[in-house]
């Protein structure tokens, strides 16, 4: 459940960073610029989850990779799929 919440969280910042690219670019281009900044912002946040896993949950680092891994990547897949669809217009 908590892995649900922590991606639900990523699409929402997600949203947040798009939105601000719109009002602070306003086009497209600002758009995709914010989601570029999104990216290595959510990798952060996604390391920061993995370490309170490892030191606060006391899960090992072998158990975390592959959560870091799902709730790093659909943020930021759904990031790159904004990305390219600005690209195109």
């Amino acid at each position: 459940m908590h892995m649900l919440l922590v991606i639900i969280g990523g699409v929402l910042l997600l949203g947040v960073f798009a939105l601000f690219g719109k009002l602070w670019g306003g086009d497209v281009a600002g758009v995709a610029a914010a989601v570029k900044v999104f990216v290595p912002v959510w990798l952060v946040v996604a390391l920061v989850n993995m370490w309170v896993g490892v030191n606060k949950a006391g899960y090992t680092v072998a158990q975390e990779l592959p959560i870091l891994l799902v709730v790093f990547a659909l943020p930021a897949v759904i990031a790159g799929l904004v990305a390219w669809q600005g690209a195109r217009v």
